[in-house]
């Protein structure tokens, strides 16, 4: 038995470690990049793999669009990133090959597709999710997705801390002997700082005047109320914001609560939560393949569709007729964030025409609908006619 704990004891020294370190460089690294003070942005095109090619070219197609003058003026360089698929990573045994990861940190912002993580039954081994990584290795701490349905009186916009909770050491847990296994959530100090000022700030710029916190800190009284306490705390520096907080559990029956779910305008979640209720939101909206998602951090920033890679998509032949929304809204978040605040939501406005107001093409995944393709051309002929 001695033997055991010693072992477990030796092995979580070491996460303390990792994460003491962590929380240093967070304290060191204080300052947003400007990216109006930047002579170019260079944006990164990662396909990923599954479907991530097929619908990632789509939206990094509109993107050139959209941009075609800024490219031309050298203001902006589009930079295609190979080599973030399953096989690559199974073949050297790392969520982001080194090389990958080197190219990812010349970009100051990303477009990225889905990629696999493998579960276990899968053919691949047991690595890290490449978004995990790349949000822990880019620091990317803040997953902003909004969720819109105008009819439904639904204006939500989630912040999820990204880095930190259950996920910073998902693949780090370990069996302390045939009967036991841990897993281990983290809250810091500075990391739950950062993402409720980022949603406070975000909620102010915004006219926004409600934020909710989500946690279950009544149970997981240690972390999750190290989140609810801090972020209480930041709180009391926007005396303009109304705050709130609920536990997961009930948050999750209340979006579906017709009288409730409208008061709802801006969440503060940890890791686990964020990734549930987010999904659950996408719904509203049409599902999962129609969100995007920001990764924002204080140097980098990636945008990605919410959804997986389908790769039975892909094994079927069916890659070509793979909905390109969710990364196309991902795009429009993008544009907005570096400072293309009017190209986003002529984008955005082009989306909803063509996915909930003409509908002259609609993707069913299949050869029943249009290829994506198709889709792009049609947002960018209905982007044309905005003009």
């Amino acid at each position: 038995m001695s033997d055991f704990i010693a072992a477990a004891a030796e092995k979580f020294t070491k996460l303390v470690e990792e994460q003491l370190k962590r929380v240093e460089r967070m304290k060191q690294d204080k300052d947003f990049i400007q990216y109006d003070k930047l002579d170019k942005i260079i944006i990164g095109i990662v396909g990923g793999d599954g479907i991530g090619p097929a619908i990632t070219n789509e939206a990094h197609r509109i993107l050139e669009f959209l941009l075609k003058d800024e490219v031309q003026k050298g203001r902006i360089e589009f930079k295609v990133i190979d080599g973030l698929t399953i096989e690559r990573r199974a073949e050297v045994m790392k969520a982001i090959p080194d090389d990958v990861l080197e190219e990812l940190k010349k970009c100051h912002v990303i477009l990225k597709g889905p990629t696999t993580t493998p579960r276990a039954g899968d053919p691949w081994p047991n690595i890290e999710s490449a978004n995990v990584a790349m949000r822990k290795e880019l620091d990317l701490f803040a997953n902003v997705r909004p969720v819109k349905v105008p009819e439904l009186g639904i204006d939500w916009t989630f912040f999820r801390e990204n880095t930190e909770g259950a996920y910073a050491l998902g693949s780090k847990g370990f069996h302390i002997n045939e009967d036991i296994a841990l897993d281990f959530p983290v809250t810091t100090t500075e990391g739950t700082e950062r993402i409720a000022r980022a949603a406070f700030d975000y909620a102010v710029k915004n006219n926004k005047k409600r934020v909710t916190i989500v946690t279950k800190a009544n149970v997981v009284k240690t972390t999750d109320g190290k989140f609810l306490n801090i972020c209480q705390e930041i709180a009391k520096e926007y005396p303009g914001i109304e705050v709130d907080d609920w536990y997961i559990d009930i948050m999750t029956a209340k979006l579906v609560d017709e009288k409730r779910r409208t008061q709802f305008q801006v969440f503060i979640l940890p890791n686990l939560y964020g990734d549930i209720l987010t999904d659950e939101a996408a719904e509203f909206q049409g599902g999962v393949g129609t969100a995007g998602s920001a990764n924002i951090g204080k140097r980098y920033a990636m945008f990605e569709a919410i959804h997986g890679s389908a790769p039975r998509m892909v094994q079927e032949g069916r890659a070509k007729y793979a909905d390109p929304s969710s990364i196309i809204r991902a795009a429009a978040m993008l544009l907005s964030h570096i400072g293309y605040g009017d190209r986003a939501k002529k984008l955005e406005e082009a989306l909803d025409i063509c996915m909930f107001k003409e509908r002259k093409l609609v993707v069913t995944g299949r050869d029943t609908g249009a290829t994506g393709a198709e889709f792009a051309d049609y947002v960018m002929d209905t982007i044309k006619s905005l003009d």
